[in-house]
């Protein structure tokens, strides 16, 4: 019909990238259903591109409004006969020593033992978290190493940042081996490298990046097999939903959105905007049926991929930094969050109350991750410094009855 005009193309293809696909089916619905003599009307010379995203604006939030009225209920409101976890204390058990400027990011290896971890000081270093030993050091050709990921099957590490590239350093045996004479670059950006995540094999890595875009590639060619495009700033942070046969992931930048993307067809599936600021982490809960995010906001908050919508925040008055890093319990009941006070708060998925702070950084957290079978975790500051505290050293003030009574992991 000749409505469809290229005007109304963009228009539509951002409301793509603005309505989760619930939503978008409503929105479409109610555009397509009015008068028959509308849907003929030529558009007017006066109705241009930002006519046509102000009418868009109007039409989210009211699709907001209709769902906010399904809003019935709020999560600790459900989980008031749940008994509470009470306060724990967790001790350091290792410090890692060995960088020389401020960590940005570490991954653990599968074999719950292994740490890759990058630096301001342009180097990847391959630790022993057990003996504190390092096994390979990579230096980059650029500083600011703000990504790093160990392959599923622990023989590569990938890595990136400043040099807008994600290289990939198969590992061995041998520790004097010149690790980067095998070097791969796999992925190139227009900006800089701000995340990278192995799929579910060695052999494909998705990467987020500055210019506003995340992409998935294949890393024996090198190949870009999908890109993914609908955030409006820099992408900070992704995390592949924890399926072996997941097709899905999400993402978060300094637009204050966190999109969530179907890795097959490269749209955004669903779309959420309620952080005030950058989102700098975003983690899956453990069943992949929703995921957190920390903030520059000074909050960490929870979305339910069914119900579409936020269902928890994490916060109190008295904390004014950003988040930085968010990962959960591998039960899901605990949410760790890293923040720019040197500190590190424990939240209670269920209730929305904190449990415990963890101190000893002495500078900002820049990254933390929970070790694959949930018996530790390690965190990385600006300090320069990774820490690791284990499960064994957990002290519960209150030990929960019920479903619970093993203990959280």
């Amino acid at each position: 019909v000749s409505i469809y005009t290229p005007d109304l193309q963009n228009i539509l293809s951002l409301l793509f990238f603005l309505l989760p696909a619930s939503a978008l089916t409503t929105g479409i619905y109610m555009i397509f259903s009015t008068k028959p003599e509308m849907a003929t009307q030529e558009i007017q010379p006066n109705e241009t591109l930002t006519n046509l995203k102000a009418e868009s604006d109007t039409l989210k939030t009211k699709l907001e409004d209709e769902r906010a009225k399904l809003h019935d209920v709020e999560l600790h409101q459900v989980a008031e006969k749940v008994d509470g976890l009470g306060q724990f204390i967790m001790k350091t058990r290792r410090t890692l020593k060995g960088h020389g400027n401020k960590v940005l990011c570490m991954d653990w290896c599968k074999d719950k033992r292994r740490i890759v971890s990058s630096s301001q000081d342009g180097k990847v270093i391959v630790w022993d978290a057990f003996t504190t030993n390092k096994e390979h050091a990579v230096t980059m050709p650029c500083t600011w190493v703000m990504a790093c990921a160990y392959a599923p099957s622990g023989c590569a590490v990938a890595c990136g940042g400043l040099d807008n590239k994600c290289s990939v350093y198969p590992l061995s045996l041998d520790k004097n081996e010149n690790l980067a004479a095998k070097k791969k670059s796999v992925a190139m950006h227009t900006n800089y490298l701000s995340a990278c995540s192995f799929t579910n094999s060695d052999m494909q890595i998705l990467t987020s990046s500055g210019d506003g875009t995340c992409a998935l590639w294949d890393v024996e060619s090198g190949q870009l097999l999908q890109s993914f495009h609908g955030h409006a700033a820099d992408v900070l942070c992704l995390d592949l939903a924890p399926s072996e046969t997941g097709n899905t992931f999400v993402s978060g930048g300094c637009d204050k959105k966190a999109n969530v993307w179907d890795m097959r067809s490269g749209q955004c599936i669903q779309s959420f905007e309620t952080h005030e600021s950058d989102i700098n982490s975003v983690r899956y809960y453990p069943s992949g049926d929703a995921f957190a995010s920390g903030s520059d906001d000074a909050t960490c908050r929870l979305y339910d991929l069914r119900a579409d919508r936020e269902v928890a925040i994490y916060s109190k008055e008295s904390i004014i930094f950003g988040a930085s890093s968010v990962d959960f319990s591998l039960s899901g009941r605990l949410l760790f969050g890293g923040y720019n006070d040197y500190t590190i708060n424990v939240w209670d998925v269920l209730k929305g109350t904190r449990v415990s702070i963890l101190f000893g950084h002495e500078n900002r957290v820049s990254t933390l991750r929970l070790s694959p079978d949930g018996t530790a975790f390690c965190s990385g500051s600006w300090d320069h410094t990774l820490r690791v505290r284990d499960r064994g050293v957990i002290t519960w003030a209150t030990f929960p009855k019920g479903p619970h009574s093993q203990g959280e992991r």
